[in-house]
């Protein structure tokens, strides 16, 4: 299945975003277009948010066809890369607003970490939230969503592809709660 015409518009607008380029040590550079920075190898910041509802349950989603990492793969958290100008909880909350359609709560900040696999070389925070409302998916990126038991999302990312990066934000995330 390739990508609707509307997710290759939304993809190439995504990768001619300005977002901010980062050391080793998560120290600003500068800003660099996402795929420049993706072509070159260079680090970027990101946000993960781990969206709960009041039964504990984690929303789970699917990648469109058109991301450029990880196409039609499973997420456990909704984010991204934080754009020119924001602070990683301003990131966080579009992010979660653009994804899922879910504003107004309160992110809760939970870990500071460095992430690297393959093409993706990101200095990450991690948030929750808790929503019990409904969920307006953003059709570009997002082509279905759903709360699950913890348990389940993590006998399900050993069956099927379920993005490696926020794999570790909730790794990191629920060794913290213990």
């Amino acid at each position: 299945m390739d990508a609707t015409p509307k997710e290759a518009a939304h993809r190439a607008a995504s990768d001619a975003e300005l977002i901010q380029w980062v050391d080793e040590h998560d120290n600003l550079l500068g800003t660099l277009v996402r795929s420049a920075l993706r072509e070159r190898g260079l680090i970027g910041r990101c946000t993960f948010i781990f969206l709960f509802n009041s039964k504990g349950e984690l929303c789970v989603h699917r990648r469109t066809l058109s991301k450029a990492l990880y196409p039609g793969f499973w997420d456990t958290a909704a984010g991204g890369m934080v754009a020119a100008g924001e602070t990683y909880a301003e990131s966080a909350a579009r992010e979660l607003e653009e994804e899922l359609g879910v504003r107004g709560v309160e992110l809760t900040e939970h870990d500071h970490f460095f992430f690297e696999d393959g093409d993706s070389r990101l200095w990450c925070r991690s948030y929750s939230a808790l929503w019990d409302g409904p969920l307006c998916l953003q059709p570009e990126e997002v082509m279905e969503a759903r709360f699950l038991p913890i348990e389940t999302v993590l006998s399900e990312v050993q069956q099927k592809p379920y993005c490696p990066d926020a794999q570790e934000g909730l790794r990191r995330y629920l060794a913290l709660r213990r």
